[in-house]
């Protein structure tokens, strides 16, 4: 098995000098530093040519400096990306070039000759076929998608090869992210390497290939600690560590696919019913409806005012006003900032007011979207729309477990879960890391009492991301055929 490890840093451009000053203490200067130390350490790196320009203008040179030694040392590549992080399949093919022209300007001019990369990351993993075809155009060889992408479902893709999207512009390699694995590391539910090689079981020993990708801010930043996780796994020896970049010649393509439009986000519930991009343009939200309303009112206006006096200056603040941040955080599903709803709205209108005095009734009319969006925010905050819809989100998955399973008569997916539990909690008993083993022991009995509806993260999850695949379907699978045994053939059964 070969595994690529990949991550992607990023912060807005008009990110608060106070919290990027803890996400590069608690995460970058971390991460990079301790990769700095690793002689086999491989690692995909995504950075936003936004993000670079900020560590550079606010005295972080040194972040700069050890990723730029960790490339030069052949120990990190680089992908390519949009700039300011705008949702692509969203925006104009020629937009799209432009944002990824101007990332790689920054790159280069920031990093040298170590900035070259071959593949590209976009944004959320946001897809489509547009998209891919764009990308395919400026000359990258592949691209790094989440596995959902390949046919709108999960655990489907065939990692024994890379597949190609064949475009209007050439052909383009696609790997994929491992979605499981690369959450049993988001989520921390393991914090050694012996415990994720555990839950990757025996696909270790196929020839395969491994993608795991995330945030890079997961480590420190959002996970204290869990950086020491990824500095152990990049010493691991039982498996060969590569770019993703690799992957393309040593799992050379043998089929091509059109790309379903998705992102790392998306859930098959949300590909069945067109809803994969809820989080940035929800066709039940009139907040997000106002917001793009907003956007492609100033892109389009800006983009025809080439001949304006103010056009150039419009054009400058346009760029970062693409960012797709604003939408992200008016789902409210669950992510919500009054704050940098008003910041995008106001990027935008900031950047069409450069234009001349003909353009004053757009400009107004901007302003009065401008205005309706942030009236709009305050009084869902006020009214407790906000409150209640994440109150609803909650609920929904507030059913107990028992409920849904050995009362709803399917005592085999119940008995698997609590069998497999008692297992795990005897191991980790055994092994001494009596902290897990309590975990195991309270997570049984709330499940077993029905209380474990208020768990943040539930622990037949937990317990899925850290087993082999199939583990538990094969459980399933015998216990059902054991209750098919003694089910008896009149209405009161036997349990």
């Amino acid at each position: 098995m070969r595994w690529a490890n990949f991550i992607h840093i990023y912060q807005p451009t008009n990110q608060a000098p106070d919290i990027l000053e803890q996400v590069v203490n608690q995460s970058y200067r971390r991460v990079f530093r301790g990769l700095k130390d690793i002689p086999s350490a491989k690692l995909t790196l995504n950075i936003s040519g936004a993000l670079s320009e900020l560590l550079v203008k606010n005295g972080y040179q040194d972040v700069i400096d050890d990723i730029r030694a960790l490339a030069e040392s052949g120990r990190l590549e680089f992908t390519g990306t949009a700039k300011y992080h705008a949702f692509l399949p969203y925006i104009p093919a020629d937009e799209i070039e432009r944002q990824v022209r101007l990332n790689d300007e920054t790159n280069r001019a920031i990093f040298g000759a170590s900035y070259a990369p071959r593949y590209f990351f976009p944004p959320e993993m946001a897809i489509d076929p547009k998209t891919a075809e764009v990308i395919a155009g400026l000359g990258y060889q592949g691209v790094i998608l989440d596995e959902i992408s390949y046919n709108g479902r999960v655990e489907a893709v065939p990692y024994d090869r890379a597949m190609t999207i064949a475009t209007g512009k050439g052909d383009l390699v696609a790997v994929f992210r491992d979605r499981r694995l690369s959450n049993v590391i988001i989520s921390a539910v393991v914090r050694t390497a012996e415990a994720f090689h555990s839950a990757f079981g025996d696909e270790m020993r196929k020839e395969r290939y491994l993608v795991t990708a995330m945030d890079g801010e997961t480590f420190g930043h959002h996970r204290p600690g869990l950086e020491l996780l990824l500095f152990e796994l990049m010493k691991a020896t039982d498996v060969e560590h590569v770019f993703v970049s690799d992957l393309g010649k040593m799992y050379p393509p043998k089929d091509s696919f059109i790309p379903v439009p998705s992102t790392w986000a998306s859930s098959e519930y949300d590909i069945e019913h067109k809803r994969q991009f809820h989080s940035w343009n929800d066709p039940d939200s009139v907040l997000h409806a106002k917001q793009w309303e907003l956007y492609r009112l100033v892109l389009d206006t800006v983009r025809s005012a080439q001949n304006d006096s103010g056009y150039s200056r419009a054009r400058l603040k346009l760029d970062p006003a693409l960012a797709s941040d604003q939408f992200f955080w008016a789902s409210n599903r669950p992510w919500w900032s009054l704050e940098m709803i008003e910041v995008g709205a106001w990027l935008l209108t900031d950047a069409i007011n450069e234009l001349s005095a003909p353009f004053d009734g757009v400009k107004t009319k901007a302003q009065g979207l401008y205005s309706d969006i942030i009236s709009l925010g305050f009084k869902w905050q006020r009214e407790g729309t906000i409150r209640n819809e994440s109150h609803e989100m909650r609920e929904q998955v507030r059913i107990p477990f028992k409920e849904r399973t050995l009362e709803q008569d399917k005592p085999e997916v119940y008995r698997a879960f609590i069998d497999l539990m008692r297992r795990e909690m005897l191991k980790a008993a055994e092994s001494r890391d009596y902290e897990r083993a309590i975990l195991w022991r309270d997570a049984i009995w709330k499940i077993e009492t029905k209380n474990d509806i208020y768990d943040t993260m539930h622990a037949t999850d937990m317990l899925r991301n850290q087993l082999p695949v199939g583990e538990i379907e094969t459980l399933m699978d015998q216990y059902k055929a054991d209750y098919k045994k003694i089910r008896g053939g009149q209405a009161e059964q036997r349990r």
